[in-house]
Order: structure tokens, then C-alpha cells, then sequence
């Protein structure tokens, strides 16, 4: 199982496969909406 917290994805970014980098990218996302739905 991958994992799929926003330190790992922060540093998955850094990657050379572009597959790795879209799902970091994906998982950042994802957490910057939760965080700002968080903040209404």
C-alpha cells in the first residue's frame, strides 16, 4: 500500500517518473481543498 500523506507527496514531486509526480501532485490538491473547506 502506497502512502498517501502530504510529506510523501511533497517529496514524490522531486521524482523523475512523471506517474509518481501526478499522484503527488494529486494528493497535494486534494489536501489543499480539505484544508480550505476547513478554514468557511
Amino acid at each position: 500500500m502506497a502512502k498517501n500523506d502530504v510529506s510523501s507527496a511533497y517529496r514524490k514531486l522531486k521524482s523523475k517518473n512523471i506517474k509518481t509526480r501526478k499522484e503527488a501532485l494529486r494528493i497535494i490538491k486534494e489536501h489543499k481543498k480539505k484544508v480550505k473547506a476547513l478554514a468557511k
